[in-house]
């Protein structure tokens, strides 16, 4: 279902949908975020590049070397990669999955140290920020543990990003 309104979102919906997600870190108020945040930006989006992609992207949005991006500049970047459909979310299946592999002992859960570990050493390391990020949404404080079967729900995915 989310598909078909995909299909049918306007170029006016897109650009509704990019400015709202970048105006949640345009703490000045001034069209300006700092290009740290563009991550964030782009997965908010239910876009999920590479690092190499995603960095391809700072560099082709970012002023100068001055650390910040203007909607101005970020807006028709990001639009064509939504319309182009670049980057799609990867299926809920297979989130699952990764989870479970990692839950050797079938547990349901993950303590916050062991995803940790694993987010931050392998494949394409997660940055210290996105951990935090990430797990100021996916921990159970209480517990210290991750719930990923949750987990997928907190995030929002039903094939794309909420």
């Amino acid at each position: 279902m989310a598909e078909n309104r995909q299909h049918t979102e306007t170029v006016s919906d897109i650009h509704k949908k990019i400015t709202t997600a970048f105006k949640l870190f345009d703490y000045d108020a001034n069209n300006t975020v700092d290009a740290r945040e563009i991550s964030t930006i782009v997965f908010s989006l239910g876009c999920f590049p590479s690092q190499a992609d995603l960095h391809q992207i700072i560099a082709e949005v970012e002023e100068g070397s001055s650390g910040y991006v203007h909607l101005d500049t970020f807006l028709p970047v990001m639009t064509k990669v939504l319309l182009e459909h670049r980057f799609p979310p990867i299926p809920v299946e297979h989130i699952l999955r990764a989870f479970e592999v990692l839950d050797k002992e079938n547990k349901g859960h993950l303590e916050e140290g062991e995803l940790t570990k694993y987010m931050t050493e392998e494949g394409e390391p997660f940055t210290n920020k996105e951990m935090e990020e990430m797990l100021a949404v996916l921990l159970n404080n209480k517990r210290g543990l991750v719930y990923y079967r949750d987990a997928v729900g907190l995030l929002g995915f039903d094939g794309v990003m909420k």
